[in-house]
């Protein structure tokens, strides 16, 4: 039989959060090994270097976390669209040491995750309204940034290729 039930969905649900944790996991391997100024360097000119990347990540669950908690405590909450080219909070992360935004992504992500893990079934089919997507609830907001990241850690594997053998 191939019906879907209920549990089948919340499966869904506790995939997207391991994945959220292995990528993760792919960040911290694709850092791994290399002082300040590699992770800082642009190895593909005009692209982002893998330290933007890791701040990118961080800012984006940072936006992402602000905007569970919107739709978990309002109901069908209006959310903003991200603009990364106009974020200040972003300018001032890259700033930083790279090992302290890694942390700190490797930190509140964990924390992310084992909040999304708790959530029921009807809380991750809480609903918002975004201005570019029809349909949106806490469920399309993490497979959305799954889908996201996984572009950015592929980027990553791209500009850690130069460095030499990747970690494993």
């Amino acid at each position: 039989m191939s019906g879907h039930t209920h549990s089948d969905k919340h499966e869904a649900h506790r995939k997207l959060v391991a994945r959220l944790r292995q990528q993760a996991e792919d960040v911290k391997r694709m850092t791994a090994g290399l002082d300040e100024a590699s992770l800082a360097k642009r190895t593909i000119p005009d692209k982002w270097s893998l330290k933007e990347l890791v701040c990118h990540l961080d800012r984006v669950q940072q936006l992402f976390e602000g905007r569970v908690d919107v739709v978990l405590t309002q109901d069908n909450p209006s959310i903003a669209k991200y603009d990364p080219e106009r974020d200040k909070e972003f300018e001032k992360m890259v700033l930083l040491p790279t090992k302290d935004s890694l942390a700190a992504f490797l930190q509140s992500r964990e924390k992310f995750a084992d909040r999304l893990e708790k959530l029921s079934p009807a809380e991750w089919h809480r609903v918002g309204r975004h201005p570019e997507y029809p349909h949106y609830d806490v469920h399309f907001q993490v497979e959305y940034m799954v889908h996201h990241e996984a572009h950015h850690i592929y980027q990553m594997y791209q500009r850690r290729a130069p460095f030499g053998k990747m970690p494993h």
